[in-house]
């Protein structure tokens, strides 16, 4: 009977401790975050044209982004992906491993 209390005490020791990732949304225990713990995308999910689909470089001024906006002109198409990796699968595996990072980290 002692033993269950202890497990369930331990248990709500670990609960309380556990954080949650702010990149994987993962809850996780401080004490066993590893450098290849967290696996996450460190840019957004974007639609728009994929860098081999964009105009000519002539017809681009020198200011415009390597990604560009769809404009009016564009045909109604656009590719949907991560901006850091290319991953067009809004559920993808993170293209990175790093410490998970929490909500209470600076």
């Amino acid at each position: 009977m002692e033993d269950r209390a202890e497990a369930e005490v331990e248990a709500l020791k670990k609960k309380q401790t556990a954080k949650l990732c702010r990149r994987c949304k993962t809850p996780y225990n401080p004490s066993s975050n590893t450098p290849t713990a967290c696996r996450f995308h460190p840019s957004f999910f974007v639609c728009r044209r994929h860098d081999d689909q964009k105009r000519s470089v002539s017809s681009l001024s020198l200011c415009c982004p390597r990604y560009y906006e769809l404009g009016p002109e564009d045909p109604p198409y656009a590719a949907k992906f991560y901006d850091c990796c290319g991953a067009e699968d809004p559920d993808a595996l993170g293209c990175r491993t790093d410490f998970h990072v929490s909500y209470d980290d600076n």
